[in-house]
């Protein structure tokens, strides 16, 4: 039953954000869960690992340095050329390409998780190319669009170790040492990971909801094109460079989704509310596409099985 369950996320997360999009106000105050519920899925995330398993990927540089190469080439290069080939207003590029310069985020790591990727490569990626965002974020800004904009790395990486990296390495570290104690809590976080996740889809899509309602179609179709291609690529190039399959979701994974938080932000601050829209839009497509990826590449690791 559990397993159904849990098979049929993408539809829940369907459902649950047009719920938000219909009653936001239902779902708005929850904004104060968001960082708990990504700490309990994080938590989870880290019982179905052990140090071992870290130790493995940082025996492998060369796939996390692939991994935080592509982030920073490809998913600018391609914000950059969607939003000219769609011909996007300005602030609306300018919006795009500062996502697109973005590190990744936590939610990278979650769909990793529920992929069935490799965990412990996807935390390693997100952390390596958040510590490189305070020179690579604001470089990439300025070479693309002329604009000079601080990254407020330190906030960035207080987060990251609250959200992702504490959370993960308590859970690894009960697993590395209460394996057997623990099988029962490791088959039952799958569901709640995808309970907790549906539930932050929907906040942000209710948090969201006024901004997507102001959206063209060319804004919807650039963030989505922007994340497919990002996530087309990582694979595609991972898999050319004969990485294994599990490399191959987990990179795609890490390069086609964004920190559209920080994107956000970045944009309010130092450009326009409009410049703004990508990121928001970002933050709830790209959670609902890979929530469906990661259902079917989770579905074609258990038909291998």
């Amino acid at each position: 039953m559990i397993p159904r369950l849990t098979q049929l996320f993408p539809l829940w997360a369907l459902v649950f954000s047009l719920l938000a999009w219909w009653q936001p106000q239902w779902l708005v105050a929850g904004k104060p869960a968001i960082v708990p519920l990504l700490m309990l899925i994080m938590f989870g995330m880290g019982l179905t690992l052990r140090w071992d398993d870290f130790r493995q990927v940082f025996k492998r540089p060369g796939v996390i340095a692939l991994g935080v190469a592509l982030q920073y080439s490809l998913m600018p290069l391609l914000a950059w050329t969607i939003g000219r080939a769609l011909q996007l207003p300005q602030e609306l590029l300018i919006g795009l390409v500062v996502v697109g310069a973005c590190p990744g985020g936590t939610a990278s790591n979650v769909i990793a998780y529920l992929a069935r990727a490799n965990v412990a490569l996807s935390v390693s990626i997100t952390l390596v190319s958040t510590l490189i965002a305070v020179i690579a974020t604001p470089l990439l800004t300025w070479c693309y669009l002329g604009e000079r904009i601080p990254v407020p790395v330190e906030g960035m990486l207080v987060s990251l170790l609250q959200i992702v990296v504490i959370p993960v390495v308590a859970g690894s570290a009960l697993n590395t040492f209460f394996p057997r104690q623990l099988a029962t809590a490791r088959e039952l976080f799958p569901l709640l990971s995808v309970i907790a996740i549906v539930v932050v889809i929907g906040i942000i899509v209710a948090l969201n909801q006024s901004r997507m309602a102001e959206a063209g179609i060319a804004v919807f179709v650039a963030v989505a094109l922007h994340n497919a291609l990002g996530l087309a690529g990582g694979y595609g190039i991972a898999r050319l460079l004969r990485q294994d399959k599990v490399t191959a979701r987990t990179l795609a994974i890490e390069v086609g989704m964004q920190n559209s938080g920080l994107g956000v932000a970045l944009a309010v601050k130092h450009f326009t509310p409009l410049a703004a829209l990508p990121g928001a839009l970002f933050s709830v497509w790209h959670n609902l596409s890979g929530s469906l990826l990661a259902a079917l590449w989770r579905k074609q690791v258990n038909s291998e099985q």
